[in-house]
């Protein structure tokens, strides 16, 4: 972790110390702040992953290039999962810096990033779409990022260079 954020956590429980030693709270208010400053610890701890270059389990951008993929297929003990790096596209110009997300495991994604993958090793940058599956029903907003999309890849057009 870096200094502003280890900083920040001991000064929280700092705080936390000097409510539990020196206040007159009753002893079920100090326990909840003991599992309170816990829980934040952790939730902290989540997010600061999501930061740092692990792969983000939010929404791929709606446009973006494929850059590389790595498929865990599913077993016994594990689900499966995508992981996908993409740079995303604002304004029909690349991202400052491109971004790792993690995709849950299906078939026929599986099979669209392996042909992504083999055009991108034969030098054919690949473009790529994404927007949310029309069907789902429910509160979706309750599942920020983790709702299924519907990814299309294609070959992204060569640039045209102006005439002389």
């Amino acid at each position: 972790m870096t200094l502003p954020v280890v900083l920040s956590f001991a000064a929280l429980a700092f705080i936390a110390l000097l409510a539990l030693l020196w206040s007159r709270w009753p002893a079920w208010l100090k326990g909840l702040l003991v599992v309170g400053v816990t829980a934040f610890y952790f939730f902290a701890n989540d997010v600061v992953h999501s930061v740092w270059g692990w792969p983000s389990s939010d929404a791929l951008p709606a446009r973006f290039v494929l850059l590389a993929a790595v498929i865990e297929e599913p077993s016994n003990k594990t689900p499966g999962a995508l992981f996908v790096w993409v740079n995303a596209l604002e304004d029909g110009k690349p991202a400052a810096q491109p971004r790792a997300y993690r995709l849950a495991y299906a078939k026929d994604l599986h099979a669209l990033l392996n042909e992504g993958l083999k055009k991108v090793r034969e030098g054919v940058s690949q473009y790529g779409t994404s927007e949310p599956k029309v069907g789902k029903g429910g509160m979706s907003w309750l599942r920020p990022g983790n709702d299924e999309q519907a990814v299309k890849l294609r070959d992204l057009p060569s640039p045209q260079l102006p005439e002389k």
